[in-house]
């Protein structure tokens, strides 16, 4: 490939990584957000060797000084052997002359390496939605080694999906019993058989190749657009016994207030202030 393409795939690669990580959020619907400084950083190594293959190929083209002149002229005083330059002429003839192409240019399909590139300039993929999460189970949630603590006395209760999930297939107490929550998500559809939609939050835990999903079927309100974003309070009263894996994990929503999209919506946290 020749160097102009290379530097043109160096810079445009690293101004492609700082554009979308560091004027951006478009980063998280790659990778999570803890590997910031590192695309940062690779960006700005990639601009510096663009940069630095650039400068030594100028240098190459231009030499300049007196050596390079004067071994030109050493070697124009320099007496061919006899019957040498017939050689040389025969052989130009039959060998780069008679190969029929040029070994300097780039070859066509090369230039297709400058389309991912450009992507991450101008174009970003959509962001992970309802459509990635209702073709995925849910996310099978840890098991709590340990014993849950108190919750607090604060109603309706700000909860994360994972949490709750948890404590209504695994706290024995049985603390959510009857108690109103309040959870953030996106809205995704559900069976018709379960008669409610799904409040989802999709998790990325290294990139996008591995994000999971996290879902509490949401009955007692017709579900909004999906991938709409919502805070969504009520009361576990699902089917199973509360505290123990046969708990269905439901929500009977009393109310539903849409918000905006989380800074990081790939991550399952407590719910943002209305």
């Amino acid at each position: 490939m020749r160097r102009f393409a290379q530097v043109g795939l160096l810079v445009l690669g690293g101004l492609g990584l700082l554009h979308t990580s560091l004027f951006t959020d478009e980063y998280l619907r790659y990778v999570k957000e803890g590997m910031r400084p590192l695309l940062i950083a690779s960006g700005v190594l990639l601009v510096v060797l663009g940069v630095a293959e650039a400068w030594a190929g100028r240098r190459e083209e231009n030499p300049g000084g007196h050596g390079g002149a004067g071994r030109a002229h050493e070697g124009h005083g320099r007496e061919e052997p006899e019957g040498h330059e017939g050689h040389e002429g025969h052989e130009g003839h039959g060998g780069h002359a008679g190969h029929g192409h040029d070994h300097s240019r780039v070859p066509r399909v090369a230039w297709l390496l400058f389309l991912p590139v450009l992507s991450l300039l101008f174009y970003a993929p959509p962001a992970l939605g309802s459509y990635t999460a209702s073709r995925e189970p849910a996310k099978a949630v840890a098991v709590q080694e340990d014993a849950f603590d108190p919750l607090p006395a604060t109603s309706p209760l700000p909860i994360t999906l994972t949490e709750f999930t948890q404590r209504v297939q695994q706290d024995r107490s049985k603390a959510l019993g009857g108690r109103e929550v309040v959870m953030t998500g996106f809205v995704t559809p559900a069976p018709a058989k379960l008669d409610g939609w799904y409040l989802t939050r999709i998790i990325v835990s290294c990139c996008a190749a591995d994000a999971s999903s996290v879902k509490v079927l949401v009955q007692g309100i017709a579900a909004p657009k999906a991938d709409t974003w919502v805070n969504v309070t009520g009361t576990w009263r699902g089917s199973g016994t509360l505290g123990t894996s046969s708990a269905a994990v439901a929500l009977d929503a009393r109310a539903v207030l849409k918000v905006r999209k989380p800074p990081n919506a790939y991550m399952d946290a407590l719910p943002l202030p209305s």
